[in-house]
């Protein structure tokens, strides 16, 4: 039996109900990871009993939402009843004096027009009913300020008291003074985030079992680990798991069956313990009297079948309940400690031993321990794992995480049996702290690494790496080049084990998309990210091991629009067969001829731009001179004759462009009935 040190006076004067009811403790708890905890208590009631639990304000909408209730021996359960929250300023504006915007004496005096009231007012008693506060301005030396009167009627007179002068005020009507004492007692108990009581109510004779379960929010229980190494090939490598539980609960548990459930199941909090009301329209009445007359338009009738109907509602879903089996464990024996000995080496697993069974239910796995006692808002550990584990050394390289050395680290295969949950682990080296590792959820029978500190005695150099691209081949079809290539990338990892004793090495290697192995070693494993490669160091020795990858891409190229240095380039490229080489010898030719003609056509236009500039100047110079001047004639004559020029040189540009259009549609249709490769 698992126990904690329990103040036992302490609990039953805790657990005590009042008189009448009975006690019904918690026999069951489980926790699960996700963040919430169900809860089971069992007892007995006896005739028409009840039981009051006690719940922190923000658990009633958990227990309104999930709370289940059996009565074993035939009874029967009638209700169940808890304070009510309705929001505070509904509550507060309920009353005949309302307080909900915390109003200032003169405020709440004028909610009191026409009660009786005893005033205290520089010694007199003044008696009367109240007619009304109002604000009047008050001479106060050189400036002016407002200040609240009284108007009171008395004696049948009526008096106005400046407020700041009354020194008490006595309300005559019980009533009015019993409803602020309630809303101020209203206000006060809405500050009051204490325990909140549920009664459950059951029916029936004699004395019966009774149940009842549900769901409330609770710190996720937690794992941690010790990793204990030792030397040699036949000794076992112990794994030490500890669960860390929480009891945040305002209940103790006492000798509580506790399952500790790996899952993930779906929850969530609905407002069901605040009162809700929905606002509704405010209708006026009509007054018959004011109507005016109506005037109507004429309408159309109803064509059949346009009417329109409402669909029926859907049935509402009804939630199931799946009730879980717990699984009893075997209580924990804990030996007569041995002499305490500096000398002898330190055993953590001798003295620890399991307390906990573990199981698959369903989808999920959980940790059962039978017996736990564990008083309220305090915390424990519990060994949940003391088994051996198939353990191997090893040295982990990743160039992103350190470029010059590996971290020590260890394969760990669970062979436990039970669910590993995610969570730290401290590894002791031959009883000697050596660092903390981290681990994922790992199910029974996976393996999985962990590293625990830097290596230094392993070197690395893996700056050597070397990028390749060449081409395989090349084929025309309809004036398209289709070049595949070949990319090689070489990665290199130099090592050298500067220590005495031979170690395993895993490399890990990034995986990038679309490229393949070749010429490597296959790999341990792989990740979506990582290649893992594995191999060994000597002591004292150094080698090398060669990650190849490679990727083959092609791409299409139009040879049209290709310059002759692109064309030169896959001409002369070694890969590229013959048949290919003469379509693009020939295509070179072809636009090395349409080079020449555009050549041509580009100087012409070249000339015509010359002579357009120089016409432009002989126009301005025609324009400052006198019309009939033999300098006039002479450039009339000028222009004259380039114009002809001009003519010519058009005409021999429209010629070029025939040609070159023409040479294009001949390279165009060599190209287009071209297929080689």
């Amino acid at each position: 039996m698992l126990r904690w040190a329990v103040d036992t006076k302490r609990m039953e004067t805790t657990q005590a109900l009042a008189s009448g009811q009975s006690d019904v403790p918690v026999k069951a708890v489980a926790l699960f990871s996700s963040g919430i905890g169900y809860f089971e208590h069992a007892g007995t009631v006896a005739g028409s009993g009840s039981t009051e639990l006690r719940f922190k304000t923000q658990q009633i909408n958990d227990i309104l939402k999930s709370l289940v209730l059996e009565d074993l021996d035939g009874g029967r359960i009638t209700t169940i009843t808890y304070p009510s929250q309705d929001p505070i300023a509904k509550t507060l504006r309920s009353f005949q004096v309302d307080i909900t915007e915390n109003p200032s004496l003169g405020d709440l005096l004028n909610q009191l027009r026409g009660a009786k009231v005893k005033l205290d007012v520089a010694g007199e008693h003044v008696a009367g009913m109240i007619l009304g506060l109002e604000m009047r301005p008050k001479a106060v030396g050189e400036v002016t300020i407002e200040v609240w009167v009284l108007n009171l009627v008395s004696g049948g007179a009526i008096r106005s008291l400046e407020l700041e002068s009354v020194q008490k005020i006595q309300l005559e009507e019980v009533q009015l003074q019993e409803e602020l004492n309630k809303a101020l007692l209203a206000l006060a108990q809405s500050r009051d985030q204490d325990k909140k009581p549920v009664t459950i109510n059951f029916s029936g004779e004699g004395k019966r079992r009774v149940r009842l379960g549900y769901v409330v929010e609770t710190p996720i229980w937690k794992t941690s680990y010790r990793l204990i190494l030792d030397k040699g090939p036949e000794v076992k490598q112990h794994l030490q798991g500890w669960a860390i539980i929480e009891n945040q609960t305002d209940n103790d548990w006492i000798d509580v069956q506790l399952s500790l459930v790996s899952g993930r199941p779906i929850s969530f909090i609905q407002d069901l313990y605040r009162p809700l009301y929905v606002p509704r329209p405010v209708v006026k009445p009509e007054l018959y009297a004011s109507l005016r007359p109506q005037t109507y338009e004429g309408g159309m009738e109803e064509s059949p079948g346009q009417s329109g109907g409402g669909a029926a509602p859907a049935p509402a879903t009804r939630s199931r309940r799946r009730g879980r089996e717990m699984i009893m464990a075997a209580s924990a024996v804990v030996a007569a400690p041995p002499a305490y000995s500096l000398a002898a080496d330190f055993d953590p697993t001798s003295s620890i031993e399991s307390v906990a069974s573990a199981a698959q239910v369903g989808e999920l796995f959980q940790y059962t321990v039978g017996s736990v006692s564990l008083p309220r808002q305090r915390s424990a550990m519990i060994p949940i794992i003391t088994d051996p584990v198939e353990v191997e050394r090893v040295s982990i390289y990743n160039q992103s995480v350190l470029a010059r050395n590996p971290l020590y680290g260890a394969r760990v295969k669970n062979t436990t049996g039970k669910h590993l949950l995610a969570g730290p682990i401290t590894v002791l080296d031959e009883s000697t702290y050596a660092g903390d590792a981290s681990i994922d959820n790992v199910p029974p029978g996976q393996e999985r690494l962990i590293s625990y500190g830097v290596d230094l005695q392993i070197l690395i150099d893996a700056t050597k790496n070397t990028q390749k691209n060449r081409i395989q081949s090349g084929r025309i079809v309809k004036g398209v080049l289709t070049v595949t290539r070949k990319q090689v990338s070489t990665q290199e990892y130099a090592f050298e084990n500067k220590g005495v004793v031979g170690k395993t090495l895993i490399i890990e290697h990034g995986v990038t998309q679309g490229w393949k192995l070749v010429d490597t070693e296959k790999p341990m494993e792989t990740t979506e990210a990582l290649y893992r490669f594995k191999t060994k160091v000597a002591a004292g020795k150094a080698g090398t091991f060669t990650v190849r990858e490679e990727i083959v891409t092609s791409e299409e190229l139009a040879i049209l629009p290709m310059n002759d240095g692109q064309l030169e380039y896959f001409r002369m490229d070694g890969q590229i067969e013959k048949a290919v080489k003469d379509v693009l010898t020939e295509a070179l030719a072809m636009k090395g001829t349409m080079a020449g003609t555009q050549r041509q056509i580009q100087e012409k236009n070249a000339k015509l731009q010359q002579i357009t500039e120089e016409q432009s100047r002989l126009r301005d110079n025609i324009k400052t001179v006198a019309g009939n001047s033999t300098y006039s004639t002479r450039l009339l004559t000028k222009l004259n004759d380039q114009e002809t020029l001009i003519e010519k040189i058009q005409g021999e540009v429209e010629q070029l462009t025939a040609v070159f259009e023409k040479q294009r549609r001949e390279v165009e249709e060599y190209l287009a009935g071209a297929t080689a490769g």
